[in-house]
């Protein structure tokens, strides 16, 4: 009895923040349509790569969805501060649907052409440069301060259960249907998450005090950073992890077929491996969020992590090339989940979507960089060793973060 009566004490502590009703709303809603993404990521990737046969491609597809990040990312989260997150969330998740729709008919009239994913991939990344700000910041309107950690570690796990998931049924609807029904299943799951907005009963929102210029509030948000060098730690730390270590996740399908052999299932399935590996990352954290040191705990997986990479770029088998790559998603998912409650358990409430506008930037930001370069450099030199630098290269910007700012370490 006391076993059961434990037992039912450690599922209460890692799932505490679906206790909350709008919370629970959000998990299963953008969970649903979260599947529905990792199916179109998986499928946009390798459309891409059978249509052009090119690792640069793939990085052109990165590079257009990330530069939008640069462009709109710190306006998003200036909105962010200035209106209610529920809505513009809404209107986000709305426009999302319908480019994940047009993607869709492009593909069933047989007349889509690599142009047409680069130009939505785009839009996508405008619609996420709005996204991400509201959506990182509206935590806090779900669920109380106690359980932030928690229930950020719980998007963590609703995330890497569609990456585990998501990728495979990808790739299996891709072999047996076609890469449009991926695009119009994904399309079809916003349906989910906008309906769980809609249902959420919130507190009012409170108004923004903002009088200024948005400019005047981007320098607010920037000045916020700058002052605690623990914030600015972290968004360095997660900018040079996006140029340099998480363009590997570009290159899955040029692995798929260039050093497996493989098809789109075989994609699908290295995606999920993993989406796996940080699905029971991210449990971890959720079932040891109360107690968890997320300071040391971060900066160990930010040299772990590397050396997980370094040992997938050397595997030439599908069996241990699914191993490594779930250590490199459980080390992945330890560095940016911890990194994500760090700042905001750091940041004040009143500029809490300018500053996680900063951090979304930083994060989506070089994504692009590094996608276009990882491309490039891969056409060269090849896709194991651009992967193997890439890891090195992190690994040097994750030491000199731990030697100057030994501080970060001691953050609970």
């Amino acid at each position: 009895m006391q076993e059961q009566s434990g037992a039912a004490a450690r599922t209460r502590r890692t799932f505490a923040a679906l206790a909350y009703p709008n919370y629970r709303l959000w998990f299963f809603g953008q969970m649903t349509s979260l599947f529905g993404t990792w199916m179109q990521s998986t499928a946009q990737g390798y459309l891409v790569f059978e249509l052009t046969h090119s690792e640069v491609y793939l990085g052109y597809v990165g590079f257009a969805s990330g530069i939008a990040t640069w462009m709109f990312t710190l306006y998003g989260g200036v909105i962010a501060d200035r209106i209610p997150r529920r809505r513009l969330l809404v209107i986000t998740q709305s426009f999302s649907m319908l480019l994940a729709f047009t993607l869709s008919l492009l593909v069933f009239l047989r007349v889509v052409a690599p142009w047409h994913i680069i130009l939505l991939a785009f839009g996508l990344g405008v619609v996420n440069a709005f996204d991400a700000p509201a959506r990182q910041s509206f935590v806090l309107e779900m669920v109380d301060r106690p359980v932030l950690t928690n229930a950020i570690a719980l998007n963590s796990t609703m995330f890497n259960t569609a990456t585990a998931i998501g990728p495979a049924i990808g790739g299996l609807t891709y072999a047996a249907f076609g890469p449009g029904w991926c695009f119009a299943l994904n399309g079809a799951s916003f349906i989910a998450v906008i309906g769980a907005l809609l249902a959420m009963r919130l507190q009012p929102a409170q108004a923004s005090t903002s009088r200024g210029s948005a400019f005047a509030d981007i320098r607010e948000g920037i000045h916020a950073v700058r002052v605690d060098k623990r914030i600015f730690a972290i968004i360095c730390l997660l900018g040079c992890l996006s140029l340099f270590a998480n363009a590997f996740s570009v290159l899955l399908p040029a692995w798929a077929v260039q050093v497996l052999g493989g098809d789109a299932l075989t994609n699908g399935v290295l995606t999920s491996a993993r989406g796996i590996g940080a699905l029971l990352a991210a449990l971890s954290i959720a079932s040891l969020s109360h107690r968890l040191r997320k300071g040391r705990v971060m900066t160990i997986a930010s040299v772990v992590f590397p050396f997980t990479l370094v040992l997938f770029s050397v595997t030439r088998t599908l069996p241990l090339s699914l191993l490594a790559l779930f250590g490199v998603g459980a080390a992945n998912i330890l560095v940016v989940n911890l990194a994500n409650a760090l700042v905001q358990g750091l940041v004040p409430d009143a500029v809490r979507g300018r500053v996680m506008g900063i951090y979304m930037l930083s994060f989506f930001g070089f994504m692009p960089i590094g996608a276009i370069l990882a491309g490039s450099i891969a056409t060269a030199i090849g896709v194991p060793r651009t992967i193997a630098i890439g890891a090195v290269c992190f690994l040097v910007c994750s030491l000199v973060v731990i030697l100057l700012v030994p501080s970060l370490r001691r953050r609970a």
